[in-house]
This record gives structure tokens, sequence and C-alpha cells, in this order.
């Protein structure tokens, strides 16, 4: 898995990372999908593969007996880590 920061700029275009468009062999003007699971964000190039992922991530996720906030606690501890404050009061 590889992490990548990308910014949103002017009308909302993103510019994906020259490693990750070779990758793909994502061409301008191809079609992504982007789906919102409650704030995380998922860009996909196929719908079937992300629809079969999303009901396996939720299925696993129900198995496991978490709940979507403590998937994304994880993901918050994991991005910023245990030292990181949660609001801006601190």
């Amino acid at each position: 898995m590889h992490k990548y920061t990308i910014q949103v700029r002017d009308r909302g275009v993103v510019t994906l990372p020259k490693a990750v468009r070779q990758r793909y062999a994502l061409a301008p003007d191809t079609p992504l999908t982007l789906i919102d699971l409650d704030g995380v964000l998922l860009l996909s190039t196929r719908i079937p593969v992300v629809t079969a992922l999303a009901q396996q991530i939720a299925s696993e996720r129900e198995r496991a007996g978490l709940s979507v906030e403590d998937l994304l606690a994880a993901w918050r501890d994991d991005r910023y880590g245990w030292d990181e404050p949660l609001s801006s009061d601190t």
C-alpha cells in the first residue's frame, strides 16, 4: 500500500502523482469513480471492483464487531499518530 498527499486546487482539480498515473495507465480524460464512505474517499477506475470490495469490507467489519467509527479512529491514529491533538483547543 502506498500513501500520497494530494491537494484540491481551484475548481476542484486534483492531480494524481505521476507514479500512480503510470502504474494504472491513467491518461487524460480517464473516467474515475469517487465513493464517499462517510468521510473516507475512495477513488477507483472500476465500479464493480469497488462495490465488491466495499461489501467485503463491510462484511469483515461486522464480523469483527467493529463500527465505522472504530475504523475511522484507527485510520486517524495511523495517519496522525497518538500525539496529534483531536481538536484545536489544545
